[in-house]
């Protein structure tokens, strides 16, 4: 799978739903994750989403640009 193609608009719903605390499916490498963003940040240089892992609690760190998909969870 190619990787996702980050636009403005793409980019402002995912800092919405980071702002609104909502959940977003993201997809990485083959493994599909629902995750409760919680705010859009720099990791190493490249931006990043952090967010909340809810079965386990774990915070997660997805650099935006090793991201094969992504979509807000309900929008």
């Amino acid at each position: 799978m190619g990787r996702f193609k980050w636009t403005p608009t793409q980019m402002d719903r995912l800092e919405r739903a980071a702002r609104d605390g909502r959940r977003v499916m993201i997809n990485r490498r083959g493994t599909e994750y629902i995750v409760t963003a919680r705010r859009v940040t720099q990791h190493g240089g490249r931006d990043a989403l952090v967010a909340h892992l809810p079965m386990t609690g774990e915070e997660l760190v997805f650099r935006l640009d090793d991201l094969d998909a992504f979509e807000p969870v309900g929008e």
